[in-house]
């Protein structure tokens, strides 16, 4: 088995046999995979095996991966509350010639049926609401959840495999750029090296090369930059910035509305934060070894928040605002849709509540978590903005 154990291993819980075997089964593939690189890969591509290689990475294969059952719980996965009032931003978008939707990555298919149930209420449903999602697996399983929860509308819902060539609409991703590969950066005195993975013995272990190319040149700007000092290991994502420029040339009028959580540049390459971000999740417990079970954990990095507007607006998006989760949903409207429970209706109001506070609070995904838009072509100010808007702060 080509898998190591964290220092943590003891406190996870252990996996099935057949969850165990499928582990054992990705591990060969990567371990191939290394030794047809000429035994060393960089992490971005470990990450990007490990997470999706076709029939057996993480969010390729059959495992559960969201909400109470799974690995990690995301916004919608917590309420009908996170779609219901980002439902309003895309209200305010729908008739300005945005009147098209694409969810990156549909995650369960929670967030889709709340959206177009709340817009469907509203008198606001978009002409065509798509979801752009590689996983077979889990295409089935948000075809499956609207089903369920949207019957009567899930004729409106079409799924994309790939990126459309032109497109003028709302392109929304929660939780879509922490999971994208990312290239690990090692910091050392004059040496610059880009850290990458190896097959020794029955595990996978950690090597350094030289980095090279593009990423050396970022890593040189970003340590001038943010005064980096050695030793300091962190993240480039080259393929977040890439993807957002590449939606930047596809939209011709619209905006990419953004949710992740991640830092302006100067707080992610803080002289504290020099142990970098990576962070595997499996079974509701954190810890920060991506060998441990292969394709059983979701690998995330933070965002870089500045890397991705500099690439918006390279391929001339601009940016309409960047703020807090928190933020952005008091401003779009948090408080109205919590007032529609009424507090005496206990059974129902106190499970919302303690949701919301999960949403909003500091010490939970309220600041943590950051929206971002960038758009093409449109005049009016996003209400999810009008308050607490940080853009100075990129």
């Amino acid at each position: 088995m080509l898998t190591r154990p964290p220092a943590t291993a003891a406190t996870l819980p252990p996996p099935s046999a057949d969850a165990l075997a499928a582990s054992q089964q990705l591990a060969r593939h990567i371990a191939g995979d290394i030794a047809a690189a000429g035994g060393w890969i960089g992490f971005d591509r470990f990450m990007e095996l490990a997470l999706y290689a076709p029939g057996m990475g993480y969010y390729a294969g059959g495992a559960r991966k969201f909400g109470a059952a799974g690995d990690f719980v995301t916004a919608p996965e917590l309420s009908p509350a996170f779609a219901q009032t980002l439902a309003a931003q895309l209200q305010q978008l729908l008739p300005c010639g945005a009147a098209q939707v694409i969810e990156v990555g549909g995650g369960s298919g929670k967030l889709a049926s709340d959206l177009l149930l709340e817009l469907e209420g509203q008198r606001m449903l978009p002409t065509s609401y798509a979801i752009l999602e590689l996983s077979g697996e889990l295409r089935c399983r948000q075809h499956d959840t609207i089903r369920r929860l949207a019957p009567h509308l899930l004729s409106r819902v079409r799924w994309l495999e790939h990126l459309p060539a032109r497109f003028t609409g709302v392109v929304l991703a929660n939780e879509v750029l922490d999971a994208m590969p990312a290239q690990l950066v090692c910091w050392d005195g004059e040496r610059i090296s880009e850290r990458g993975v190896i097959a020794s013995g029955d595990h996978f272990a950690w090597a350094d090369r030289p980095a090279s190319g593009h990423l050396l040149d970022r890593a040189r700007t970003l340590a001038a930059e943010c005064g980096i000092c050695p030793p300091y290991l962190s993240e480039i994502s080259l393929a977040a910035q890439a993807w957002v420029a590449q939606w930047a040339r596809i939209i011709d009028q619209g905006v990419l509305l953004l949710i992740d959580y991640g830092f302006p540049r100067h707080e992610y390459y803080h002289p504290q934060r020099d142990a970098g971000t990576l962070m595997c999740h499996y079974r509701h417990r954190a810890h920060d070894d991506p060998f441990y079970l292969p394709g059983l954990q979701d690998i995330t990095v933070h965002v870089d928040f500045t890397a991705i507007v500099e690439s918006g607006c390279s391929e001339g998006l601009e940016l309409l605002g960047y703020t807090t989760q928190s933020a952005f949903l008091f401003n779009c409207g948090l408080t109205e849709v919590l007032a529609r429970t009424p507090v005496d209706d206990t059974l129902r109001y106190l499970p919302l509540a303690n949701a919301v506070q999960k949403l909003v609070s500091p010490a939970e995904m309220g600041e943590l978590f950051k929206v971002m838009a960038l758009g093409r072509r449109i005049a009016e100010p996003l209400c999810g903005f009008r308050s607490g808007d940080r853009s100075a702060s990129l």
